[in-house]
C-alpha cells in the first residue's frame, strides 16, 4: 500500500494575514511554486492541491519544482513521499478548455520525472469538484485514456498511466447523503471496462459549500453519514477507503485550525486526510501551525476505523431532518442576499481567481439568488457581526427536538455546542438589532439565537477582550456601509482578530 497523505495544503484564499514567506496577503500564481515547496519542507505537510478550478495556474509546476528544488525532491520524491494533486475543472460547471491541458500536464509530468531521474509517475490522482453523478467520473476516465493513447501515438510519450485515480469531491448535502451509490456505479464501470478493482479509494467530503447551501448542522450530519457509508462500501467490496474532509478554520467551514486539534481529531473520526487552508497556515503562530500538523499526521490515521456508524434508520431520519433544516437556512439567506453580496465586495481576494460560477442558485419565485464563494460568504456575515453558524440553527435544533432526534444530532456532532459558542463570540447584537429595522428576515435570526441559547443552556456573545474589539470593528463596518464609505480596512482588521477571512 502506498503512503496515503494525511495533511493537504490548499490554495483557498481565506487568510487574513500575510504569508510567512512573502509578508504579503496576496499570493500570485508564480509564488505558489515556492509555497508548495515550503509547505512540504518547512511545515511537514504531506500533500499540496494544485488548483485548476476557477483560478490561474502555473502549468510548469513539475519542471519548476524539480529544477528549483532538485536536492529536496531527490530525497522526498513526489508521488511517493510527497504528493501534488490536481483539482481539475468541473466541465459541467465551467468551460472545458482547461481540462485537456490538465490531463496533458499529468502525462508530461511523467516524462519530466524520467528526465530528472525522479520517481514516476509523480502525478496520478485528480480531484473532481462538485461531483454529482457517477457518469461524470466515467466520462473523465474515458477521456483521460483517449488522451494518454493520443500522447503516445502523436508525441511518442511513454506513459504508465492508461487511467487515473479519480477522487470525487462531494459538495452538496443531498449528493453526499447518497454518494456511496455513485461509488458503486463507478466501481462497476472500472471492473467492466478496465477489468480493474482498486486496492483503495480516496473520497473527498466538502464542509464549506454544504454549509453554505444548507446550514451548519445539515452539513455536518451529511458529512458523518457519508463517512459511515463509505466505510460500509469499502467493507462490502474489500476496498480500503480513505475519506477526506475539506474545510476551513471557522466552525461554519469545518473548525479545522491549529487551536482546535483535539476537537478536530475527535470530531472527524473515520477520515484519513484533511485540508489545511491558507488561514490555517498564515493566521496562527508558526510554532502552533507546525505542532498541529505533526499532531494530525500522527493521530488522524489512528482513528480511521473508529468512526460513528450510522444505521439505515438514522440515515432516513437525517435526510428528513436535513430537508427541513436546509429550508430554514435558505429561506433566510435568500432574504438577506443583497447585503451579503454588498459586504463581500469589500473583502480582499488573495489569489489569482477567475470568475467563478457558484453552485448556490435556487428559486423561490423571486428569481435566482447569486452569492459569493464560501469564503467571502462566511466573511461577509462575520463582518456584519452575525456569524452564519447562527442562521437556521435555532429552528433546526427546535425541529430536532420535535422529531425527537436531538440526541442523534448531538451524537453525530459532538462539538456542536463548542462550535456555536466559538462563532457566538463574534456576535454583535447591536448590529443585529439595527439590521432588524431594515429587513424582517433578521428578526428571525434574532429569535433563533434565543432558541439556541435555550437548547445549549449557555448565553452566546463576546467573552474576551479580542471578541469585544472584533465587535467594535463590525460596528464600524455597519455604520460605514450606511454612509457608503469604504469598509475594507475594518473588514480585514476584524478578520485578523478571528484568524480567518471567512
Amino acid at each position: 500500500m502506498r503512503k496515503i497523505p494525511v495533511t493537504m495544503a490548499t490554495q483557498h484564499p481565506d487568510n487574513a494575514g500575510p504569508s510567512i514567506w512573502t509578508d504579503k496577503c496576496f499570493i500570485s500564481a508564480n509564488e505558489e511554486i515556492e509555497e508548495c515547496y515550503r509547505c512540504f519542507s518547512e511545515l511537514g505537510i504531506d500533500e499540496y492541491m494544485w488548483d485548476w478550478e476557477g483560478k490561474f495556474v502555473d502549468e510548469a509546476v513539475i519542471d519548476r519544482l524539480y529544477h528549483d528544488y532538485h536536492d529536496y525532491f531527490k530525497q522526498n520524491q513526489i508521488g511517493k513521499d510527497k504528493f501534488l494533486t490536481f483539482r481539475i475543472p468541473n466541465i459541467w460547471e465551467e468551460t472545458s478548455h482547461r481540462l485537456p491541458r490538465a490531463f496533458m500536464n499529468l502525462i508530461s509530468a511523467e516524462e519530466a520525472a524520467g528526465i530528472y531521474d525522479m520517481h514516476t509517475p509523480p502525478l496520478f490522482e485528480v480531484i473532481l469538484p462538485m461531483t454529482t453523478r457517477a457518469e461524470q467520473l466515467v466520462y473523465l476516465q474515458k477521456r483521460f485514456s483517449r488522451i494518454a493513447h493520443a500522447a503516445e501515438d502523436i508525441f511518442e510519450m511513454k506513459t504508465q498511466m492508461k487511467r487515473i485515480d479519480l477522487i470525487p469531491l462531494f459538495e452538496e448535502v443531498e449528493t453526499m447523503m447518497d454518494s456511496d451509490k455513485i461509488l458503486e456505479t463507478y466501481l462497476q464501470f472500472l471492473q467492466k471496462e478496465h477489468y480493474y478493482k482498486p486496492e483503495y479509494m480516496r473520497v473527498f467530503i466538502a464542509r464549506s459549500d454544504p454549509a453554505m447551501n444548507a446550514g451548519l448542522i445539515p452539513a455536518m450530519l451529511a458529512c458523518k453519514h457519508a463517512i459511515s457509508a463509505y466505510h460500509t462500501f469499502g467493507e462490502k467490496h474489500n476496498i480500503n477507503i480513505f475519506p477526506w474532509i475539506g474545510g476551513g478554520c471557522l466552525p461554519f467551514r469545518g473548525s479545522i485550525n491549529p487551536e482546535n486539534t483535539d476537537a478536530v481529531i475527535e470530531e472527524y473520526k473515520g477520515i484519513n486526510s484533511l485540508t489545511l487552508q491558507s488561514a490555517f497556515r498564515f493566521d496562527y503562530p508558526l510554532q502552533d501551525v507546525k505542532k498541529a500538523i505533526a499532531e494530525f499526521n500522527f493521530r488522524i490515521p489512528q482513528n480511521l476505523k473508529k468512526y460513528r456508524k450510522v444505521t439505515s434508520e438514522e440515515g432516513t431520519a437525517i435526510k428528513k431532518f436535513n430537508l427541513e433544516a436546509k429550508g430554514y437556512f435558505q429561506e433566510t439567506i435568500e432574504s438577506i442576499a443583497n447585503i451579503i453580496n454588498k459586504v463581500a465586495s469589500f473583502l480582499p481576494s488573495h489569489r489569482e481567481r477567475m470568475q467563478h460560477i457558484g453552485i448556490f442558485g435556487y428559486s423561490r419565485g423571486v428569481g435566482n439568488v447569486k452569492l459569493p464563494r464560501a469564503i467571502k460568504f462566511t466573511g461577509a456575515l462575520y463582518s456584519l457581526g452575525v456569524p452564519p453558524e447562527l442562521i437556521g440553527t435555532g429552528r433546526a435544533l427546535k425541529k430536532a427536538q420535535e422529531m425527537k432526534i436531538l440526541p442523534l444530532v448531538k451524537s453525530l456532532y459532538p462539538t456542536l455546542k463548542r462550535d456555536i459558542l466559538h462563532a457566538g463570540h463574534y456576535l454583535n447584537r447591536e448590529n443585529l438589532d439595527l439590521l432588524c429595522h431594515k429587513n424582517e428576515a433578521w428578526k428571525t435570526i434574532r429569535e433563533e439565537i434565543l432558541e439556541i441559547e435555550a437548547i445549549i443552556e449557555e448565553p452566546i456573545g463576546p467573552k474576551e477582550c479580542h471578541h469585544m474589539i472584533h465587535r467594535n470593528f463590525t460596528s464600524n463596518i455597519f455604520y460605514k456601509l450606511s454612509l457608503g464609505d469604504d469598509t475594507s480596512e475594518d473588514i480585514l482588521q476584524a478578520a485578523r482578530i478571528r484568524k480567518s477571512l471567512g
